[in-house]
């Protein structure tokens, strides 16, 4: 590399949290973004940059068109995808110092937690780009249709659908940890109990759990809904794997409150568990969704953390 490289690299690695972050909100998926930015800097490194007003903007609408490419090629792939299907988790250990990873810096900001990225994955690519490009990182129309291949009309008609779509889906607004922690701590106590009608009582009236584990590890390949369900399959949970399926580091992921489980071998009474990351949405006051992470291609970037002490099943740290 010469030194007019080196001096270009520097510049985009300045944008490099900003792009990560655009490309995370886009795919959902760490490999996908990472990819997408490198494929932005060989594009960078073939064109001449005297040409580029804003290195900023143009690295973005880059991004972004790659991305789209990735999202309709999603589609199709989503298909074959065995059960749900979660973004792949930003999960980093409960009250560690600040860290720069880029990842990292995109998911403080609220619009990156796995609630709101799965309100995204149901938006066409199209409006998806759209949405983000515009709403979050301020490019403009003009920019965005040049991404799409489309008119400007036709860029802003996206963004407004996708919106209406947002508005309708309704996520909640993220809890503050100390919400979460209260809830969490509560739900798992009553699960340690035993206490059926405890456990209902703490969940969302709409809550949902979600299970990913792409065929290849066993959770729910079908959405479970309402309380009573929930609070019957944890309950089976504990029968079937004994109090170590309360047991895991506390984490953040995606900025929330969760847990890393480990690996279980199956013994004479309980049977196997695979690793996994387990997080919570908080509505009202109570648990709203489940987010069962269990597939290991999404688990490949997520390094282990120390395991609580048998005398905290939960694994949440007290208050």
């Amino acid at each position: 590399m010469n030194v007019s490289d080196d001096a270009l690299a520097q510049r985009f690695a300045t944008h490099r949290d900003h792009l990560m972050g655009v490309a995370y909100r886009l795919t959902g998926t760490r490999a996908d973004a990472e990819d997408a930015l490198q494929d932005a800097w060989l594009r960078l490194s073939a064109v001449d940059e005297s040409e580029i007003r804003d290195l900023r903007a143009w690295l973005t609408t880059v991004v972004g068109r790659l991305c789209l490419d990735r999202l309709r090629s999603a589609t199709a792939r989503r298909e074959s995808y065995v059960g749900p299907w979660l973004p792949e988790p930003v999960v980093t250990p409960l009250g560690a110092p600040t860290s720069e990873d880029p990842l990292e810096v995109a998911v403080r900001d609220d619009g990156v937690r796995l609630a709101a990225l799965l309100v995204l994955d149901r938006l066409s690519p199209e409006q998806r780009v759209a949405l983000v490009l515009h709403d979050a990182f301020d490019l403009p129309f003009a920019d965005i249709a040049a991404t799409l291949g489309c008119t400007e009309a036709t860029a802003r008609q996206h963004a407004t659908r996708a919106r209406r779509a947002v508005a309708k889906a309704d996520p909640p607004p993220r809890a503050t940890l100390d919400e979460q922690r209260a809830i969490i701590e509560r739900f798992t106590a009553a699960l340690a109990a035993g206490d059926l009608s405890e456990v209902v009582s703490l969940l969302h009236p709409t809550a949902v759990l979600v299970g990913d584990g792409g065929g290849k590890a066993r959770t729910s390949r079908q959405l479970i809904l309402g309380p009573d369900k929930i609070g019957r399959f944890f309950l089976g949970l504990l029968r079937q794997y004994g109090p170590l399926v309360l047991t895991g580091a506390p984490v953040l992921v995606n900025g929330d409150l969760g847990m890393l489980l480990p690996d279980v071998a199956a013994s004479d009474l309980t049977r196997g568990r695979a690793r996994r990351v387990t997080t919570f949405s908080v509505r009202d006051g109570r648990i709203a969704a489940v987010y069962d992470i269990v597939n290991p291609d999404k688990l490949i970037a997520v390094p282990d953390f120390p395991q609580p002490q048998p005398h905290d099943p939960a694994g949440l740290p007290q208050r």
